[in-house]
């Protein structure tokens, strides 16, 4: 059904019980990191609230400020064309790529690939059983390329758990020749320093290189030793792929000390997450630059030399910032967001107690040319209807929508749904669009929701972490004209020049 709610409604009816609040802010508040951001890092187990946030849900459901219990609702110009349904993969729903015909999606459990040719109808092609979180993944021609962040026995597809504390524990990047995409055949393994828990393509002629982010070391962990203050650059030989390898690990945060030079973060900068590490790249290849979310630090470099990439500016928010997460550039590259993922996506931040400006993006100009080239803040957005206390929402995964003049995205905010928003006015951003389910529960905070919402040749798509894959179609004369911009093959942190 189609519930056009009044936001302003929903903001005065939905806000959040007393104890509740504290409890939450006190999560987000205590200790220094060792951030844990994305829900499946966890046990993924449902919490409990208060009977007085169980008494509000049901009261907001009650009166209309908030669908009801997996009740879809989206706005006017929205249309929900097709959910599929997980199958023979049980765990997260995670990150999407695509290529011609096809999406492909990540899972906690393996990744699984799609006919996409009938948007309204999408076929399931294979399947691929190879756990590992958060498998992170893209593609690239023949080869896709999958992240794993969890200590693993070994590196192959019928690894189990193992301790990271272990030696002999595997972490990293899995390789796959997918040239039938009926049958996805594992050909490399790339072990790198503290796994992989994304990872971002910068594609040339001859070989893929491969920054792989992951923090978070410990000096009980092997392979994950401090200072960890870069990223990992592996370089894949399209032609002989199993001879990919670890060929860098370019320092991005020089400092003395074992924690190098990023944000030192609590107790300096309460509720920052120290900078060990970055979360997740955006690379721009036609203007050779990239955007680093870096858990405390929000970074710009350039990626001319991809085997060395350099610094040009770096920033930080110390007030509203709690975990940089992930960047988009606009399509003329003088604009990059950032989002923060305030509670590591597994807490309910889309409330009246937390706001507008935490677990929000963060709208950055790009001013100067060359290595003067400076990030300077312009506005935060965040969704404008308030979500209950049972639904994990903060900022999350989307991309720009290619409209020529216009700085348009698509954004997914877990449990707080699909957002289509205007950010051609950096200072003043406005919502468009929107898609959403109601919560999966009503008296406990269950992980679910919109894990990556991406526009790929005139449709949204959609990676819902519990519900499955969802397609949308967007119908707006503001958004039109993008339908009729095609690209071959779309990794969203690989970032194309839809006009060139």
């Amino acid at each position: 059904m189609i519930l056009l709610n009044d936001p302003r409604t929903r903001r005065r009816r939905l806000g959040v019980a007393t104890a509740a609040a504290g409890l939450l802010a006190a999560l987000l508040t205590a200790g220094p990191a060792a951030a844990t951001p994305d829900p499946g890092d966890g046990t993924g187990t449902a919490k409990e609230v208060s009977r007085s946030a169980r008494a509000e849900v049901g009261a907001a459901i009650s009166d209309g400020a908030i669908p009801g219990q997996d009740e879809i609702v989206h706005s006017a110009n929205i249309e929900h064309l097709a959910n599929v349904p997980k199958e023979a993969l049980a765990g997260f729903n995670s990150d999407l790529a695509f290529q011609g015909r096809y999406a492909f999606a990540g899972n906690y459990d393996g990744f699984r690939i799609f006919d996409i040719s009938d948007p309204k109808a999408p076929k399931t092609v294979a399947q691929v059983l190879c756990p590992g979180s958060q498998n992170d993944i893209s593609v690239s021609g023949d080869l896709l390329f999958l992240s794993t962040d969890s200590s693993r026995s070994d590196s192959s597809c019928n690894s189990t758990t193992q301790p990271v504390t272990e030696k002999s524990s595997w972490e990293g990047m899995k390789v796959f020749d997918i040239s039938d995409k009926t049958n996805p055949k594992y050909v490399a393994a790339v072990e790198t320093a503290c796994g992989s828990h994304t990872h971002s393509l910068v594609p040339e002629r001859k070989d893929v290189y491969i920054y792989v982010s992951s923090y978070s070391p410990n000096a009980a962990y092997p392979d994950c030793q401090p200072p960890h203050d870069g990223i990992s650059v592996i370089k894949v030989p399209r032609k002989a792929p199993e001879q990919a390898a670890v060929v860098g690990f370019p320092v991005l945060f020089p400092g003395e000390g074992p924690d190098g030079g990023g944000n030192p973060g609590a107790p300096t900068n309460p509720g920052v997450s120290k900078t060990t590490g970055c979360h997740d790249i955006t690379v721009l290849p036609s203007k050779d630059l990239a955007a680093g979310a870096c858990m405390g630090d929000g970074i710009l470099f350039s990626v001319k030399d991809p085997e060395h990439p350099k610094v040009i500016d770096r920033v930080q928010d110390n007030v509203n910032f709690a975990f940089w997460h992930s960047a988009t550039f606009n399509q003329k590259a003088n604009k990059v967001v950032f989002t923060d993922e305030l509670g590591g996506g597994g807490a309910a931040t889309c409330n009246a107690a937390i706001g507008p400006n935490r677990g929000a993006d963060g709208i950055y100009d790009i001013v100067g040319k060359g290595d003067k080239r400076k990030l300077v803040f312009r506005g935060y957005y965040k969704i404008p209807r308030h979500q209950a206390d049972t639904e994990n929402c903060v900022a999350h995964n989307g991309s720009l929508i290619p409209v020529k003049g216009k700085d348009i995205m698509v954004q997914a905010w877990y449990q707080g749904g699909v957002s289509v928003w205007d950010f051609t006015d950096s200072t003043s951003p406005k919502e468009i669009a929107y898609f959403e389910r109601g919560p999966l529960a009503t008296d406990a905070l269950s992980v679910g929701g919109a894990w990556s919402a991406y526009y790929y040749n005139g449709y949204i798509y959609s990676n819902d972490i519990v519900k499955g894959f969802d397609v949308l179609k967007l119908s707006d004369r503001r958004t039109d004209p993008a339908r009729r911009v095609h690209v071959r093959e779309l990794n969203v942190q690989t970032q194309p020049d839809y006009f060139d």
